[in-house]
């Protein structure tokens, strides 16, 4: 009897002290924290024309970036930290570069980026021995991952070289090994296309032909007669790689190739960050609730958004701490990892701060696969057979 008091007595002990243990972490964590994000978008005066069709929401990426505000809040309130996001439209460099001297002498340090290559690296030169953090969630160009290094910007959306990458990879693995290349005439198509031939190289894929779009007629009317003559080649091909950033011809080619083939790239099947066919790992729960708050489904840059602003929620979760050089120290290092809703954690590149992730492959109304594909080796993770790997890339940010 008298031993079974006091192993009672011994339990209840250990229960008190681990309650006193808790209510004192409680109150290490309860100083509030309070982060705000500034969200900057640049629009040019006189922006390149997208067909109506494809044009994207306007308010694409702030969306997503305020919901991961609505989400990091309700964990945050219970760590006594609360997040806020502003936004601001530039449409010329001299304002959008005023607009950050006058945010970081307000004692701003953390920005959301949805702005072209050429603004992305003018603000890499402003960031130079500041202590900020920039997120570009919009800006998929090869050349900052490879060599125009940018050390003060965190990239969230995926680079062209991942999305050929993730495609390349599908096409090994069905073994549909002959490609008809296809590009627009405007320079990021040619970009475009350029990163889809070093995926082709990289995974022993064949480009029988290459053909550039230059046409100016209009193929909702003719499409049906001019593709396919332009799409006859001498050799057969299993599939056609089209590289139209803008989309100008590139929704035409399906059903209209001269051999009846599928369509890979900038139509048919496309390799996306995110798209509203994703359902698994949660994501359904997450598609939910943006529809609630936005009234439209979530695109690619809204989850870049999301991915950015999730970034520092969960960095400030984990230190407890709004300091800038404490949030950079951490998600640049091996302990970060971000869940999001892709089934497994994803974390950033410290040679060219590119979050890895994995890649889905999509057409409008199905999830047809997601890259890496089966049976892709890598020494630390398959993550990085997508894009540039440390010894691809001339980036040395820090290894």
């Amino acid at each position: 009897m008298f031993v079974t008091a006091r192993v009672k007595l011994k339990k209840y002990l250990i229960k008190s002290m681990a309650i006193c243990l808790w209510l004192f972490s409680l109150n290490v964590i309860s100083s509030p924290i309070t982060l705000e994000l500034s969200y900057v978008k640049f629009v040019p005066q006189h922006a390149p024309g997208v067909a109506n069709f494809f044009k994207k929401p306007e308010d694409s990426g702030f969306q997503g970036a305020n919901l991961a505000i609505s989400d990091s809040n309700t964990t945050g309130k219970f760590l006594q930290q609360h997040f806020t996001l502003s936004s601001f439209v530039a449409t010329k460099t001299p304002q959008l570069l005023a607009y950050f001297d006058e945010q970081y002498q307000q004692g701003r340090r953390i920005f959301i980026l949805d702005v072209p290559l050429a603004q992305l690296v003018q603000l890499e030169r402003w960031a130079k021995n500041k202590s900020v953090l920039l997120f570009n969630i919009s800006e998929s160009a090869d050349e900052l991952r490879d060599n125009q290094c940018l050390s003060s910007v965190l990239h969230t959306i995926p680079s062209d070289a991942m999305k050929s990458d993730a495609l390349a990879q599908w096409l090994l693995y069905r073994r549909m090994n002959q490609v008809l290349l296809i590009q627009g005439s405007k320079t990021e198509d040619i970009e475009l296309a350029k990163s889809f031939k070093r995926s082709a190289k990289r995974f022993g894929l064949k480009i029988i032909d290459e053909k550039q779009w230059d046409f100016n007629t209009d193929l909702r009317r003719s499409a049906q007669q001019e593709i396919p003559l332009f799409t006859q080649t001498i050799k057969d091909y299993d599939v056609v790689y089209v590289a139209d950033k803008s989309k100008t011809f590139a929704e035409f080619l399906p059903f209209n190739t001269y051999l009846p083939r599928p369509v890979i790239g900038s139509a048919g099947l496309e390799a996306l960050a995110w798209h509203s066919v994703i359902e698994q790992w949660g994501a359904t729960q997450l598609q939910n609730r943006f529809i609630e708050m936005a009234d439209r489904k979530m695109n690619e840059l809204d989850f870049s958004g999301y991915l950015a602003v999730r970034s520092v929620a969960e960095s400030v979760h984990k230190l407890h701490s709004n300091r800038s050089s404490e949030l950079i120290e951490y998600i640049n290092s091996v302990d970060f990892e971000l869940a999001a809703y892709k089934g497994r954690k994803l974390s950033f590149r410290p040679w060219n701060r590119q979050l890895r992730m994995p890649v889905a492959l999509v057409h409008p109304h199905a999830l047809v696969s997601q890259s890496p594909q089966p049976g892709m080796l890598h020494p630390i993770t398959e993550l990085d057979t997508l894009g540039f790997d440390a010894q691809e890339s001339q980036c040395e940010l820090s290894r």
